[in-house]
């Protein structure tokens, strides 16, 4: 294949459209692509050469030309030196913890996560004999007073799912500096687009793009980018041998998606603030929770390391689940889907949903009330995504 014209000093929109980009010899415009499960070699020693990391590709397990693409151009937005691309974003999450770590090692974690992600943490690496202590992730104390000698991994998400906690990323990565750990930051829920963990001193970065990357609710996916120590030496392994691999389709669709990722966000944050804003007039809303919002309770250090508040507001509707169920079903526009990060606007009950699995206990130290709804703000108009709520608020 034909390599396309290096970076250079290409600006972020310019690296989304062009960044990675690899043409066969029939000098395609559009990244091709390419469907194959192994690779032909001249020779016999051309595929020894290959299995002793010449390069070129062996075996689509681990790598192939249209995911090595948009590995490439997600890097390059990352600002990350390597990037490998997995299946689903849990499988980017799974593979850094089980390749990272070992029995007897321990894990920092903010009790702010994902419900799938605290049971890796919690109920799979038990299993191993890998301990994760849950702080309070927005206070740095009780980082310092959390870690231990044998501390290998920290663990944020930045916003948090779905209480949209911030996370001072620079100010734990210097913690985990000072332990000699390393500081892995969910980004999915802001993307590359408005926040760039590896420039505030984070070592890996993991995402679902499945959510905004693809961006139109298509196609599963996730990445891992990391600096090349960790790669060499813990992830490269991993992920050749257990083979968590991403399909060339859903590659090529989330490729060619990061070509429009900084103008869909741009939109996504302005129909969110707009969002937010009107229900944070309404009677029947107890609680409105939106980075950008003045009244968030990290409102300052969202601006300071975000350049925009994101697609999704959480809200709590006062009567707790029955007004929550009340609403939801009577909304006529947005969809109930437990997905977010599309171009229609979904809407999910949390305590029901993402985080079922979770204890009562666990539940409530995040913040997810029976009242809890998150909202992922689409690209409709938003005077029609705000009359669909005022009518369904009537309802609820």
């Amino acid at each position: 294949m034909a390599t396309n014209k290096k970076p250079g000093n290409w600006r972020k929109r310019t690296l989304a459209v062009r960044g990675g980009q690899t043409r066969t010899p029939f000098q395609e415009t559009c990244e091709p692509l390419i469907f194959t499960a192994g690779y032909a070699y001249e020779d016999a020693e051309e595929g020894e050469a290959r299995f002793k990391g010449a390069p070129g590709f062996q075996y689509s397990r681990i790598a192939s030309p249209t995911v090595a693409m948009f590995e490439q151009r997600l890097a390059l937005l990352e600002g990350a030196p390597v990037a490998r691309a997995t299946a689903t974003g849990m499988a980017a999450v799974t593979a850094v913890f089980l390749a990272g770590l070992k029995t007897g090692d321990h894990v920092v974690s903010a009790n702010a996560l994902f419900g799938s992600c605290r049971y890796v943490l919690e109920t799979v690496l038990s299993r191993f004999g890998i301990e994760t202590s849950f702080i309070d992730g927005t206070d740095l104390n009780a980082w310092a007073a959390a870690m231990r000698p044998n501390t290998k991994l920290l663990f944020v998400e930045t916003p948090s799912n779905p209480t949209l906690q911030i996370i001072d990323i620079k100010g734990v990565a210097a913690l985990a500096d000072k332990a000699g750990a390393r500081l892995v930051v969910d980004n999915a829920f802001a993307s590359p687009a408005l926040q760039r963990p590896m420039e505030l001193g984070a070592h890996i970065v993991v995402h679902s793009t499945t959510k905004w990357i693809d961006g139109q609710g298509r196609a599963l996916g996730g990445m891992i980018l990391c600096r090349q120590d960790f790669f060499d030496e813990y992830l490269n392994l991993f992920l050749r041998n257990t083979g968590p691999a991403l399909s060339p389709f859903n590659a090529w669709l989330q490729l060619k998606s990061l070509e429009t990722l900084d103008l869909r966000m741009k939109q996504h944050c302005e129909n969110a603030e707009r969002v937010a804003d009107f229900l944070a007039g309404q009677k029947k809303v107890a609680k409105v929770l939106y980075p950008f919002r003045p009244d968030h309770p990290q409102h300052n250090l969202a601006r300071a390391q975000m350049s925009g508040g994101g697609g999704v507001v959480s809200f709590e509707v006062e009567g707790g689940k029955p007004a929550a169920f009340r609403l939801a079903n009577a909304l006529k526009l947005i969809d109930i889907s437990n997905n977010l990060g599309d171009t229609k606007s979904l809407i999910t009950h949390p305590e029901t949903t993402t985080h079922q699995k979770l204890t009562a206990e666990a539940r409530a130290e995040q913040g997810v009330t029976s009242g809890l709804m998150r909202l992922s703000v689409g690209l409709e108009d938003p005077d029609d995504l705000c009359e669909d709520l005022t009518q369904a608020l009537k309802v609820a």
